[in-house]
């Protein structure tokens, strides 16, 4: 085979297995220099794994790679730095109460031998080098999150990457902040850096990137120049099933035709809570799906965290069907039949040591009380019901969470809402950073759901989501609700304009 002097690294018929799952099946992927390569596929597809063995974490089970034209073993991530590849996570792997500078060499100075202003000079040239707004000498940690993963690239192009892998890097990112991130990934390539890029959002593949590879159950489907695969057909690709760009999936559902739909199940005048949104009035019927939508840090999450008792509230008034009450805490929402599915998995949902089973029973057996335990089989049947009704990819019941994909985590969370029976779902950025067919997935079970009689608050950064679930959107700006929108108004220029004009 003849020597591609542009090709940068090649993977030859990748092979992984984990027991019971050939997570890798004759895998191949080839990336040139100056090339941003997307890696698509829904959760569980094969991506983390692929990048896994790239960067030594997993030891391959069969196939070859190979970096500028030779061979390559990786036995560890070490390997993998020393032979320039890089990776920059979603969840920052820096140390925030470090400098910027100190972040840039750690592990690679001589103890106290560090000569403090060269290193300072060197971070300084690289960081004007590529644009980024920071300063050597400032502490991580006041730095923005899209500065941090910026930081995290530019110690990897200081240690001479190659291969760059970009993975999930735009999720906690603001659209000026994703905007600076493509333009450092430009100059980048620019230098004959390859980047792998790892995402689901696909507006952002088809504004930045080169070539696309998209995996599917852990086999190759192909790999695709970006002008010649409309979303379309990568959606379709994906899923493995032609898709109708998402289009109408209200129409599947009936509406909740209970005598009780007109009911208030719960309903709120002049709240207020420790973060610092303006009072807001809110209600939901029974059977209905409502949402807040607004820009980044509009106050969307922080008034469903006041609904829920997740922030201290400190005026207001609440009822639920019809009757006043005080909700000071999650356990008093919980009482109430409310249930909330926080923004952030990691951070406030999934507890990864635990299993799959113990994950989805947590919060009944919170409200049960510790010293009431399940018995076993219960546990099980709780478990095995949801499992099977929200097709949880897993191995067993007992596998530990974090060893699951980020769509499947989400179902387990949602799994032990629902398992709560609970009759207000409230669901803050469900469907972040998980793959497109278990965004449909969610959004189909949250109308199947109202169309029951349960009454959903969903709330997305992705409009044309919140437009194909919810009959009525709550829009905000600064903290500040400025207007609501149903029936005919929903539309996407009637949210922007919103947004833009106030009430």
């Amino acid at each position: 085979m003849e020597y591609d002097d542009n090709r940068l690294l090649e993977m030859h018929g990748i092979v992984k297995t984990f027991p019971g799952v050939r997570a890798l099946q004759n895998v191949d992927f080839f990336l040139n220099r100056g090339e941003i390569h997307a890696l698509m596929g829904e959760n569980g597809a094969g991506k983390s794994t692929l990048i896994k063995v790239l960067t030594g974490v997993y030891p391959k089970d069969g196939g070859t790679i190979i970096l500028d034209g030779n061979p390559v073993v990786i036995h560890s991530p070490s390997d993998a730095q020393k032979l320039g590849i890089s990776t920059v996570y979603q969840e920052i792997t820096l140390c925030p109460n470090l400098t910027v500078a100190e972040n840039m060499y750690i592990g690679r100075g001589k103890g106290s031998l560090t000569n403090w202003s060269k290193m300072n000079a060197d971070a300084n040239k690289i960081l004007e080098k590529l644009d980024i707004p920071a300063k050597a000498n400032m502490q991580l940690g006041n730095c923005s999150i899209a500065v941090q993963q910026m930081v995290a690239i530019a110690r990897a192009v200081d240690m001479e990457a190659k291969v760059l892998i970009l993975d999930e890097p735009t999720s906690s990112l603001d659209e000026q902040e994703v905007e600076k991130l493509f333009g450092l990934m430009r100059d980048l390539k620019a230098l004959g850096v390859g980047i792998i890029f790892v995402t689901h959002f696909l507006d952002q593949v088809y504004e930045v990137c080169d070539k696309i590879t998209v995996l599917r159950d852990g086999q190759l489907v192909g790999e695709y120049e970006i002008k010649d695969l409309p979303r379309v057909q990568l959606v379709a690709k994906m899923l493995g099933k032609e898709m109708d760009d998402l289009s109408d999936i209200k129409g599947e559902h009936d509406t909740y035709k209970g005598l009780d739909a007109w009911e208030n199940v719960y309903e709120a005048q002049g709240l207020v809570s420790n973060s610092g949104i303006k009072p807001f009035d809110f209600y939901i019927r029974r059977g209905e799906v409502n949402g807040f939508t607004g820009l980044l840090g509009s106050g969307r999450s922080e008034c469903v965290r006041a609904i829920f008792g997740a922030d201290h509230v400190l005026k207001g008034r609440t009822k639920v069907n019809g009757l006043g009450t005080r909700i000071r805490r999650p356990r008093d929402a919980m009482k109430h039949g409310i249930a909330y599915l926080p923004e952030d998995r990691k951070i406030d949902g999934i507890i990864g040591d635990l299993s799959v089973r113990e994950n989805i029973i947590l919060a009944l057996q919170v409200m049960k009380g510790f010293f009431k335990p399940f018995t076993k089989a219960q546990a099980y049947a709780f478990a095995d019901e949801y499992i099977k009704k929200l097709n949880i990819k897993t191995a067993s019941a007992d596998t530990p969470v974090k060893s699951l994909s980020g769509g499947n985590q989400q179902k387990v969370i949602l799994a032990r809402w629902l398992l709560m029976n609970p009759q207000y779902l409230i669901l803050d950025e469900p469907t972040r950073g998980i793959d497109v067919g278990t965004k449909v997935d969610i959004q189909k079970l949250v109308l199947e759901l109202a169309s029951g009689g349960m009454s959903i608050t969903f709330i997305s950064s992705e409009t044309d989501e919140m437009l194909r679930t919810c009959s009525r959107l709550i829009v905000m700006r600064d903290r500040k609700v400025v207007g609501e929108l149903s029936g005919d108004e929903l539309t996407q220029s009637m949210i922007m304009s919103t947004i833009a004009g106030g009430e």
